[in-house]
């Protein structure tokens, strides 16, 4: 990943604020949102490929959707010379870090979003064919934004994409309180901010889609506490499915920033008005700065 891309990144999900010990951190409402790999997150840096094929295995046979294989990156794997993403689609395998924890989450995404991150690859190695390995699209940029630090926020009441276009973080947060899980709900994508949450931070602010759907199809969703989606939904497919095309992620201005911080549950701190004043990723929208209209499930 080029320097600035990754600096730009790291500004998004870091934080300065941190929890403490490591049980504190696995309890986190984001962490409990990964309830059925806790024993993997529980030692998210010594993880080897191995563990990470037993639960590949297991995913497949519950879902039966494809995911490459988990290979350790060493020296004879990297010896074909293929590109990260080319090797992926060309030979279905994923060259991960052993005892790394980023790679471990981006693994869990792999398990339990498929769909998405096969639309992902798809683009990447398209891209990659166009313009070459050493040049970067702006759909690649928005590509690789959401994959590190994305979210999907799944909304059924048009008046909190107001909110949030606006950048009315109490509005959103602490007016609307009460539409969380009920209206409006995340399934947080990017492994980068997974791995930021274990580590300490929370604060992270995720670069989020808006996809606007029914009262109906949100009452389909799966979610754990702190109106977190667990995976699994239909919608997803659809989502996926424009990714794929280029409907969707085709720059990185798509993308919303959306301070986690401000969910319920999150933070202890953030029933109260001056903490969305106080708290540094709380921005204000930047003058001139649009958005464009969500998303519509269909």
């Amino acid at each position: 990943m080029q320097g600035a891309l990754a600096s730009r990144l790291d500004e998004a999900v870091a934080a300065p604020e941190k929890i403490g010990a490591q049980a504190d951190r696995c309890a986190h409402v984001l962490l409990q949102a990964w309830s059925e790999y806790s024993g993997l997150i529980d030692r998210a840096g010594a993880i080897t490929v191995d563990e990470l094929a037993r639960c590949r295995a297991d995913a497949e046979v519950i879902d039966r959707e494809g995911r490459p294989a988990f290979r350790a990156q060493d020296r004879a794997l990297l010896a074909d010379g293929l590109h990260y993403e080319t090797r992926i689609a060309q030979r279905g395998v994923l060259a991960t870090r052993e005892c790394n924890a980023h790679d471990l989450f981006n693994a869990l995404i792999w398990l339990r979003h498929p769909r998405l991150k096969r639309a992902l690859n798809a683009r990447q190695v398209a891209d990659i064919e166009h313009v070459g390995a050493k040049q970067r699209t702006r759909g690649q940029c928005a590509l690789t934004h959401f994959d590190e630090a994305g979210g999907i926020v799944w909304l059924a009441d048009p008046s909190l994409l107001a909110l949030w276009d606006a950048h009315d973080w109490v509005g959103l947060f602490r007016g609307r309180r009460d539409a969380w899980g009920e209206s409006i709900a995340i399934s947080v994508f990017g492994h980068a901010l997974i791995e930021h949450v274990w580590s300490g931070h929370v604060l992270p602010v995720a670069k989020a889609l808006a996809v606007a759907l029914t009262p109906r199809q949100f009452a389909w969703l799966t979610m754990s506490r702190g109106a977190i989606a667990r995976g699994g939904f239909a919608g997803e497919a659809v989502v996926a499915a424009a990714i794929a095309q280029g409907v969707l992620l085709a720059d990185p201005q798509e993308l919303r920033p959306l301070p986690l911080a401000g969910i319920p549950g999150w933070h202890d701190g953030n029933e109260d008005a001056s903490f969305y004043a106080e708290t540094p990723c709380f921005r204000a929208r930047r003058e001139g700065r649009r958005y464009p209209s969500a998303f519509v499930l269909r």
